[in-house]
């Protein structure tokens, strides 16, 4: 059965939403289940730094399963783990199946990215790129930003083996999707076929420098964009008086307002071929914002504003540096490319908790919000220097 673009981005959509609901599905419960299973919060804390260890070993290698087996049996393989993983600690609700979940978890987390975007590279027409890219990681934040109330509803209703289970459930309801209607291919006719004449050449190769250097990239974005995320609610109330009402109204305002700069950031990326000045310029205003929010003191509605702008900028970001990791991808070798540099996301995600966890115990609060300020212009100077770097190349084939 012939693809339709359509479909192929709503199914791969649906399946980034529940594998944002499995990674958040551990953390939005960790207020219920040190009673619930009876363990401290640092053996929750390992469990976590499990999932996210076991999907930076396996990523990379995943990416390169995908070119050779195939990103749509790969994805539905993954779903299916991810759904079992989930289904082991809902029947034995205990800290043992916890670890095991965690490592199988990880395990599924690694095929997403480069199956997703193996698919969607190669089935999605070269000039709705951008957008394709966007409403992907827009339903991965929202998958993200249902597990909250979806996770702690079900278990404040019921018990938290049951938020477990409707994890389960999602998994198995994105298979049962792409099972009953096969339209993912596998291999996609190229649709660098309709590219503009404007758009970049793709490699033959990628460089080990321009793989290092994206790498580099995605961890930074984890860092700075975590350091919010994660700790800046704590921060906030620590170091700078605000309430912890207001701190948490900041932080909801910054994460939707990520979610839909993305798929403004989607319009944007199929506008032009400077993508990575485009994520230069977002993230180097939203470095300032945040330099604002340290520096002056605000009121509640101010500062959920202010964080606002921020997150939308920072959402802004994601299309542009998905298509900055596509120019740099030979055809067919997008699913290793991007498990390659996903692995970023991953380290930053170990780095990230540690880094700013210390800062906090040892009183530093602003320090966490600096110090995301700093990896905000450490990305900033790395996005155009690859930006500088894939322009030249070309330069000198020619």
């Amino acid at each position: 059965m012939k693809s339709s673009p359509n479909g192929l981005l709503a199914q791969v959509s649906i399946a980034h939403l529940v594998s944002h609901l499995h990674i958040m599905a551990v953390p939005a419960l960790l207020p219920l289940l040190p009673g619930a299973m009876q363990v401290s919060f640092v053996e929750l804390g390992i469990a976590i730094g499990l999932f996210n260890i076991i999907s930076a070993l396996v990523q990379a290698p995943l990416g390169f399963l995908v070119d050779r087996l195939g990103a749509r049996w790969m994805l539905m393989a993954a779903l299916l783990l991810g759904a079992a993983s989930f289904g082991l600690v809902a029947v034995f609700p205990n800290y043992p199946c916890l670890l095991a979940t965690m490592i199988l978890a990880g395990l599924a987390n690694g095929v997403y990215h480069p199956a997703d975007y193996s698919l969607l590279s190669r089935g999605m027409p070269a000039n709705r790129m951008g957008r394709a890219f966007s409403i992907h990681t827009f339903a991965g934040f929202l998958g993200g930003a249902l597990a909250p109330p979806v996770m702690v509803g079900v278990a404040l209703l019921v018990e938290p083996r049951w938020s477990f289970a409707v994890a389960a459930l999602a998994g198995l309801i994105a298979w049962s999707v792409m099972a009953i209607n096969p339209s993912l291919p596998d291999r996609q006719p190229d649709a660098d076929i309709a590219e503009p004449r404007k758009a970049k050449a793709r490699p033959i190769t990628t460089p080990v420098m321009t793989l290092a250097v994206l790498t580099l990239l995605f961890t930074l974005l984890s860092l700075s964009t975590g350091a919010i995320e994660k700790f800046s609610v704590s921060a906030l109330v620590q170091g700078f008086d605000v309430t912890l009402p207001a701190a948490n109204l900041a932080l909801t305002v910054f994460l939707f307002a990520s979610a839909f700069g993305v798929l403004a950031g989607g319009v944007l990326a199929d506008r032009t071929d400077k993508h990575g000045y485009v994520a230069a310029a977002t993230f180097a205003l939203a470095a300032l914002i945040v330099v604002l929010v340290i520096r002056m003191p605000m009121p509640p509605v101010v500062l959920a504003i202010a964080l606002g702008a921020a997150g939308f900028l920072t959402g802004m970001v994601a299309p542009s540096r998905d298509m900055l990791v596509r120019a740099a991808s030979p055809a067919g070798a997008e699913g290793r490319t991007f498990g390659i540099v996903s692995t970023g996301f991953n380290v930053g995600g170990v780095i990230g908790p540690l880094l700013y966890g210390l800062l906090l115990d040892q009183g530093l609060a602003s320090s966490v919000l600096w110090t995301a300020v700093g990896f905000m212009a450490a990305t900033t100077t790395i996005v155009l220097l690859q930006e500088r770097h894939q322009r030249i190349r070309p330069a000198m084939a020619g």
